[in-house]
Protein backbone atom coordinates (compact mmCIF):
# COMPACT_ATOMS: atom_id res chain seq x y z
CA UNK A 1 0.00 0.00 0.00
CA UNK A 2 2.57 2.97 -1.15
CA UNK A 3 0.82 4.88 -3.79
CA UNK A 4 -0.90 8.13 -2.41
CA UNK A 5 -4.21 8.52 -2.89
CA UNK A 6 -3.91 11.73 -5.11
CA UNK A 7 -7.32 12.95 -4.25
CA UNK A 8 -6.22 14.06 -0.69
CA UNK A 9 -3.58 15.60 1.37
CA UNK A 10 -2.67 15.60 4.64
CA UNK A 11 -4.86 17.69 7.23
CA UNK A 12 -3.09 17.06 9.99
CA UNK A 13 -0.59 19.53 12.24
CA UNK A 14 2.85 18.62 12.12
CA UNK A 15 3.32 16.12 15.02
CA UNK A 16 -0.21 14.77 14.93
CA UNK A 17 -0.73 11.81 16.74
CA UNK A 18 -3.14 10.81 14.02
CA UNK A 19 -0.44 9.92 11.25
CA UNK A 20 0.91 6.94 13.58
CA UNK A 21 -2.88 5.83 14.10
CA UNK A 22 -3.09 6.21 9.85
CA UNK A 23 0.10 3.62 9.01
CA UNK A 24 -0.55 1.13 11.58
CA UNK A 25 -4.99 1.16 9.99
CA UNK A 26 -3.04 0.98 6.68
CA UNK A 27 -0.84 -2.16 7.80
CA UNK A 28 -3.66 -3.75 9.29
CA UNK A 29 -5.90 -3.27 6.61
CA UNK A 30 -3.19 -4.68 4.47
CA UNK A 31 -2.25 -7.55 6.83
CA UNK A 32 -6.30 -8.77 6.60
CA UNK A 33 -6.15 -8.92 2.62
CA UNK A 34 -3.34 -10.95 2.56
CA UNK A 35 -4.43 -13.23 5.44
CA UNK A 36 -8.09 -13.84 3.68
CA UNK A 37 -6.71 -13.34 0.14
CA UNK A 38 -10.04 -10.39 -0.27
CA UNK A 39 -9.48 -7.23 -2.00
CA UNK A 40 -8.76 -4.23 -0.02
CA UNK A 41 -12.92 -2.82 -1.41
CA UNK A 42 -13.94 -5.42 0.95
CA UNK A 43 -12.84 -3.24 3.74
CA UNK A 44 -15.67 -0.18 4.46
CA UNK A 45 -13.90 2.80 7.06
CA UNK A 46 -16.83 4.87 8.45
CA UNK A 47 -15.86 8.20 9.54
CA UNK A 48 -17.03 11.03 12.25
CA UNK A 49 -16.06 14.58 12.46
CA UNK A 50 -13.24 16.43 13.62
CA UNK A 51 -9.36 15.58 12.57
CA UNK A 52 -9.81 11.79 12.74
CA UNK A 53 -12.96 11.99 9.86
CA UNK A 54 -9.62 12.81 7.50
CA UNK A 55 -8.67 8.77 8.17
CA UNK A 56 -11.26 7.60 5.56
CA UNK A 57 -9.57 10.13 2.78
CA UNK A 58 -6.03 9.84 3.35
CA UNK A 59 -5.25 5.71 3.29
CA UNK A 60 -2.65 5.50 0.60
CA UNK A 61 -2.61 2.53 -1.84
CA UNK A 62 -5.86 1.23 -3.15
CA UNK A 63 -8.56 2.28 -1.33
CA UNK A 64 -11.43 0.70 0.85
CA UNK A 65 -14.74 2.46 0.46
CA UNK A 66 -15.28 5.33 2.82
CA UNK A 67 -18.21 7.21 4.19
CA UNK A 68 -17.59 10.40 5.87
CA UNK A 69 -20.44 10.68 8.59
CA UNK A 70 -21.80 13.41 10.48
CA UNK A 71 -21.47 13.90 14.64
CA UNK A 72 -22.04 11.23 16.78
CA UNK A 73 -23.59 8.91 14.54
CA UNK A 74 -20.55 6.81 13.42
CA UNK A 75 -22.13 3.67 14.71
CA UNK A 76 -26.01 3.54 13.31
CA UNK A 77 -24.18 4.53 10.30
CA UNK A 78 -21.69 1.66 10.50
CA UNK A 79 -24.79 -0.48 11.55
CA UNK A 80 -26.60 0.25 8.24
CA UNK A 81 -23.37 -0.79 6.30
CA UNK A 82 -23.37 -4.30 7.83
CA UNK A 83 -26.76 -5.01 7.73
CA UNK A 84 -26.50 -4.01 3.84
CA UNK A 85 -23.37 -5.91 3.39
CA UNK A 86 -22.51 -8.40 5.84
CA UNK A 87 -19.86 -9.69 3.99
CA UNK A 88 -17.77 -6.58 4.45
CA UNK A 89 -15.53 -5.37 7.04
CA UNK A 90 -16.88 -2.41 8.78
CA UNK A 91 -13.99 -0.03 10.76
CA UNK A 92 -14.82 3.27 12.31
CA UNK A 93 -12.21 5.98 12.78
CA UNK A 94 -13.67 8.62 15.32
CA UNK A 95 -12.37 10.73 18.03
CA UNK A 96 -12.99 11.48 21.53
CA UNK A 97 -14.83 14.34 21.47
CA UNK A 98 -16.87 12.35 18.53
CA UNK A 99 -17.56 8.72 19.71
CA UNK A 100 -17.96 9.55 23.23
CA UNK A 101 -20.24 13.02 23.73
CA UNK A 102 -23.12 12.73 20.72
CA UNK A 103 -22.16 9.44 19.76
CA UNK A 104 -22.24 8.33 23.64
CA UNK A 105 -25.82 7.01 23.58
CA UNK A 106 -25.05 4.25 20.51
CA UNK A 107 -21.87 2.41 22.52
CA UNK A 108 -24.62 0.51 24.53
CA UNK A 109 -27.30 -0.77 22.05
CA UNK A 110 -24.31 -1.96 19.48
CA UNK A 111 -22.77 -4.17 22.44
CA UNK A 112 -25.75 -5.32 23.81
CA UNK A 113 -26.16 -6.37 19.60
CA UNK A 114 -22.47 -7.50 19.98
CA UNK A 115 -22.17 -5.41 16.20
CA UNK A 116 -19.71 -6.73 14.00
CA UNK A 117 -17.83 -3.93 13.40
CA UNK A 118 -14.25 -2.27 14.80
CA UNK A 119 -14.37 0.85 16.23
CA UNK A 120 -10.87 2.84 16.46
CA UNK A 121 -10.77 5.49 18.83
CA UNK A 122 -8.22 8.25 18.31
CA UNK A 123 -8.48 10.34 21.73
CA UNK A 124 -6.63 13.75 22.21
CA UNK A 125 -8.91 15.01 25.16
CA UNK A 126 -9.79 18.07 23.16
CA UNK A 127 -11.84 19.18 20.22
CA UNK A 128 -9.20 19.75 17.83
CA UNK A 129 -10.61 21.12 14.77
CA UNK A 130 -12.30 23.42 16.26
CA UNK A 131 -9.90 25.36 18.05
CA UNK A 132 -9.43 23.18 21.48
CA UNK A 133 -12.31 22.96 23.59
CA UNK A 134 -12.91 20.53 26.27
CA UNK A 135 -14.23 17.05 25.47
CA UNK A 136 -15.74 14.36 27.31
CA UNK A 137 -11.92 12.84 28.12
CA UNK A 138 -10.42 16.01 29.02
CA UNK A 139 -9.03 15.92 32.72
CA UNK A 140 -10.20 17.74 35.62
CA UNK A 141 -9.39 21.63 35.97
CA UNK A 142 -8.20 21.07 32.28
CA UNK A 143 -7.44 24.25 30.49
CA UNK A 144 -9.02 24.73 27.47
CA UNK A 145 -10.72 27.71 24.93
CA UNK A 146 -14.07 26.59 26.45
CA UNK A 147 -13.00 25.81 30.25
CA UNK A 148 -10.63 28.95 30.69
CA UNK A 149 -10.69 28.39 34.24
CA UNK A 150 -10.63 24.44 34.47
CA UNK A 151 -12.84 22.05 33.85
CA UNK A 152 -15.34 21.48 36.41
CA UNK A 153 -15.63 17.71 35.93
CA UNK A 154 -13.81 14.80 35.98
CA UNK A 155 -12.75 12.84 32.92
CA UNK A 156 -14.39 10.36 31.61
CA UNK A 157 -13.13 6.86 31.42
CA UNK A 158 -13.78 5.16 28.13
CA UNK A 159 -12.65 2.09 29.06
CA UNK A 160 -14.45 1.69 32.02
CA UNK A 161 -17.32 2.72 29.90
CA UNK A 162 -16.70 -0.17 27.45
CA UNK A 163 -16.19 -3.00 29.58
CA UNK A 164 -19.41 -2.03 32.04
CA UNK A 165 -21.43 -1.42 28.73
CA UNK A 166 -20.15 -5.19 27.46
CA UNK A 167 -18.47 -4.44 24.51
CA UNK A 168 -16.55 -7.93 23.32
CA UNK A 169 -13.61 -7.19 22.30
CA UNK A 170 -11.26 -4.22 24.31
CA UNK A 171 -7.90 -2.60 23.57
CA UNK A 172 -5.99 0.70 24.34
CA UNK A 173 -2.45 1.42 22.78
CA UNK A 174 -0.89 4.56 22.14
CA UNK A 175 -0.55 5.92 18.88
CA UNK A 176 3.57 5.66 18.96
CA UNK A 177 3.82 2.19 19.15
CA UNK A 178 2.75 2.06 15.35
CA UNK A 179 3.84 -2.11 14.30
CA UNK A 180 2.25 -3.07 17.54
CA UNK A 181 -0.95 -1.10 17.25
CA UNK A 182 -1.64 -2.23 13.39
CA UNK A 183 -1.15 -5.87 15.15
CA UNK A 184 -4.33 -4.85 17.59
CA UNK A 185 -6.29 -3.65 15.03
CA UNK A 186 -6.03 -6.09 12.80
CA UNK A 187 -6.44 -8.73 15.84
CA UNK A 188 -9.78 -6.70 16.53
CA UNK A 189 -10.91 -7.29 12.97
CA UNK A 190 -10.68 -10.44 13.17
CA UNK A 191 -12.89 -10.72 16.10
CA UNK A 192 -16.35 -11.97 15.26
CA UNK A 193 -18.55 -9.02 17.44
CA UNK A 194 -17.86 -5.37 18.74
CA UNK A 195 -14.84 -4.58 18.81
CA UNK A 196 -13.03 -1.15 20.23
CA UNK A 197 -9.73 -0.15 19.98
CA UNK A 198 -8.93 3.04 22.17
CA UNK A 199 -6.00 5.04 21.49
CA UNK A 200 -4.19 8.25 22.85
CA UNK A 201 -3.60 9.72 19.94
CA UNK A 202 -2.00 13.55 21.20
CA UNK A 203 -3.34 17.15 19.79
CA UNK A 204 0.33 18.66 19.48
CA UNK A 205 -1.14 22.05 18.97
CA UNK A 206 -4.16 21.88 21.77
CA UNK A 207 -2.86 19.16 23.91
CA UNK A 208 0.23 17.93 23.65
CA UNK A 209 0.37 14.93 26.18
CA UNK A 210 3.29 12.87 24.22
CA UNK A 211 5.61 14.01 27.36
CA UNK A 212 3.20 12.80 29.80
CA UNK A 213 2.25 9.29 27.77
CA UNK A 214 5.95 8.24 27.48
CA UNK A 215 7.32 10.07 30.62
CA UNK A 216 10.57 11.68 31.29
CA UNK A 217 12.93 11.12 33.71
CA UNK A 218 15.60 13.59 33.98
CA UNK A 219 12.46 15.77 34.55
CA UNK A 220 10.70 13.42 37.04
CA UNK A 221 7.63 13.01 34.87
CA UNK A 222 6.83 9.16 35.38
CA UNK A 223 5.05 7.44 32.51
CA UNK A 224 1.49 7.96 32.16
CA UNK A 225 1.27 4.43 30.01
CA UNK A 226 1.74 1.43 31.02
CA UNK A 227 2.12 -2.08 29.54
CA UNK A 228 -0.33 -4.59 30.17
CA UNK A 229 0.94 -7.67 32.21
CA UNK A 230 1.61 -10.32 28.75
CA UNK A 231 -0.40 -13.54 31.68
CA UNK A 232 -3.43 -11.24 32.15
CA UNK A 233 -6.57 -12.87 30.31
CA UNK A 234 -9.23 -11.28 28.72
CA UNK A 235 -11.75 -13.62 29.59
CA UNK A 236 -11.04 -12.65 32.93
CA UNK A 237 -13.70 -9.50 33.61
CA UNK A 238 -12.69 -9.24 37.47
CA UNK A 239 -8.98 -8.36 36.42
CA UNK A 240 -10.08 -5.93 33.46
CA UNK A 241 -11.82 -4.26 36.10
CA UNK A 242 -8.73 -3.46 37.65
CA UNK A 243 -6.78 -2.75 34.93
CA UNK A 244 -8.85 0.00 33.52
CA UNK A 245 -9.68 1.62 37.04
CA UNK A 246 -6.02 1.19 38.07
CA UNK A 247 -5.06 5.08 36.47
CA UNK A 248 -2.53 6.18 33.85
CA UNK A 249 -2.87 4.60 30.02
CA UNK A 250 -2.88 0.85 29.84
CA UNK A 251 -1.26 -0.30 26.55
CA UNK A 252 -2.03 -3.51 25.75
Amino acid sequence: MSVKNPEYDFKWCPGCGDFGVRRALEAAIEQRRVETELPVENNVIVAGIGCSGNMVHLLEGPQPYGLHGIHGRTLPIALGVKMGRPDLNVVIVAGDGDFLSIGNEHIGPQAARNLDVTVVIMDNAVYGLTKGQSSPTTKLDGITSSTPYGKPEAALNPLALYLTLGVSYIASHVSTKVRDLGNVIADAMNHEGFSIVHVQSPCTTYNNTFMELKGNVRQGIPPLAWDIPEQHDPSDYEAAQEIVNQGGVPVG
